[in-house]
């Protein structure tokens, strides 16, 4: 017996001594916030005058109401150079509303065509608990690699950002100030699969490829990325039931194109960006829709601050092209957006903090205004203070007006004036409290047609409170 025992414990030590290290370093990070807001319009009609059913019987309807998320961040070091990085959101939902519908947007092959904008989870995961990252980070001789599922739709200035988590690889090189980017990313993946098992096709997938280089120097940087989007997964010839039918069936095949600068002047921060996409938005492989359609899709964003002392003031200037509905055979908008991460404005164009938690604003005839910005020109002036070191307080005013009408639409372009004021108080290091207040002058843009252009409208207001915790 004492025999055995000498033997186990000698097998034991021979292990210890020659068996690799486990995970030597654990860092968490993350973010917490609690919010409560009150928006006194749901729809922009004023009357009971029914429009649709979305908008019916909705005048003079507001909504209150408190909201969550808690992001954590987890960084698993196993050696030097080389670490997994995780991270999910949980309990982002509504305090005591109702759970979302764990299928929507589930179609017959069991695949969720309406995930949520910054999550790899469905809305229904998330107001659980929804993992969006999960890569490994590996600083090798050559460069750094990171493979997995990260963020993707992150690009210059946060203006046309759009955080998504998706399957990528990707490469860094810094050279000097020079830093070169080449990334794989898996958009969408038809494929037979156990999920997935009524598909008859291969290589129906939608594939992104970028390559990004930037300079940098003591106060600022400036840089490019260019992208090839592959785009088949409406293509298969033969679709099962609840695919896009056969007039759907088309590939897009378009490149993007995104010069950007952020640079200090001085007492000044600038932000430049211009995104273009340029291709073709639909090339149809079958003989019921013959007439393909060329994307031509163009963005601009600039933004300045200056600062002196405790007083700041600057301004933004933002265009997203509309589709010409006079142009049928080129698609000039829908495919760029001014991105889910640029909130301009407290109600108009605001996807985090309206959007996402009270849905679209209905007007006549289909108009609607939600967040990312769409077929736009958009100028704001704002100015700022910090009376004492914790607490910003800050004022904007905002115009908006349509780049092109669609068909059926009123004739007017402007979306309205928006004003907003907001403050700032850093309660500490980690803690901070945020009010604001948001009043805005709906534009006739979303008036009706015909005999209803006449239609009166409401203006809208908001106010919003929250409780922002970071680690």
């Amino acid at each position: 017996m004492k025999r055995s025992w000498l033997i186990l414990l000698s097998l034991g030590l021979v292990m210890a001594f020659s068996a690799s290290a486990f995970a030597v370093d654990v860092q968490f990070s993350g973010s917490y916030y609690a919010a409560g807001m009150y928006l006194d319009q749901v729809s922009l009609i004023k009357g009971n005058t029914p429009i649709s059913k979305t908008v019916a019987n909705m005048d003079n309807e507001s909504t209150a109401l408190y909201f969550q998320r808690l992001r954590l961040r987890t960084d698993f070091t196993v050696s030097p150079g080389l670490k997994l990085v995780t991270r999910f959101d949980a309990l982002e939902r509504i305090w005591g509303g109702a759970r979302s519908n764990p299928t929507a947007g589930e179609n017959v092959n069991g695949y969720y065509t309406n995930n949520n904008f910054p999550n790899a989870g469905t809305r229904a995961e998330t107001e659980n608990i929804s993992f969006d990252w999960a890569y490994i980070e590996y600083a090798a001789p050559i460069g750094l690699f990171m493979v997995g599922y990260m963020n993707d739709g992150q690009t210059g200035t946060i203006f046309g950002d759009t955080y998504v988590p998706r399957g990528r690889i990707k490469y860094y090189y810094t050279a000097g100030p020079v830093t070169i980017i080449a990334d794989i990313t898996k958009v969408q993946d038809l494929s037979y699969s156990a999920v997935n098992n009524t598909a008859t096709y291969t290589d129906a997938d939608g594939d992104k490829y970028g390559i990004d280089g930037d300079y940098q120097w003591k106060d600022g940087k400036a840089g490019m990325k260019v992208s090839y989007y592959n785009y088949d997964q409406n293509r298969p010839a033969l679709t099962p039931a609840g695919n896009p039918p056969a007039a759907g069936n088309y590939a897009q095949h378009y490149y993007s194109f995104n010069p950007y600068v952020i640079a200090k002047i001085g007492p000044v921060d600038i932000q430049a960006e211009v995104n273009y996409a340029v291709g073709q938005s639909k090339t149809y492989d079958s003989g019921i829709i013959s007439k393909d359609v060329r994307l031509d899709n163009l963005t601009a964003f600039l933004d300045a601050t200056a600062t002196f002392g405790p007083i700041y003031f600057g301004g933004t200037f933002a265009y997203v092209s509309g589709d010409n509905p006079g142009t049928t055979d080129r698609q000039e908008g829908g495919t760029l957006n001014g991105g889910i991460e640029w909130n301009p404005c407290l109600i108009m164009f605001n996807y985090y903090d309206r959007t996402y938690w009270v849905g679209g604003l209905p007007g006549y005839s289909g108009t609607t205004n939600s967040g990312p910005m769409t077929n736009a020109w958009f100028g704001q002036l704002n100015a700022g203070v910090r009376p004492i070191v914790p607490l910003d307080i800050k004022a904007a005013v905002s115009y908006a007006m349509a780049d092109q009408v669609p068909t059926g639409y009123a004739s007017d372009k402007s979306y309205g004036w928006e004003l907003d004021v907001t403050g700032t108080y850093k309660i500490t290091n980690n803690l901070s409290y945020m009010l604001g207040v948001g009043y805005w002058w709906v534009g006739d843009y979303y008036r009706a047609t015909g005999t209803e252009t006449s239609a009166p409208l409401r203006d809208d207001f908001m106010v919003i409170n929250k409780l922002t915790l970071t680690f």
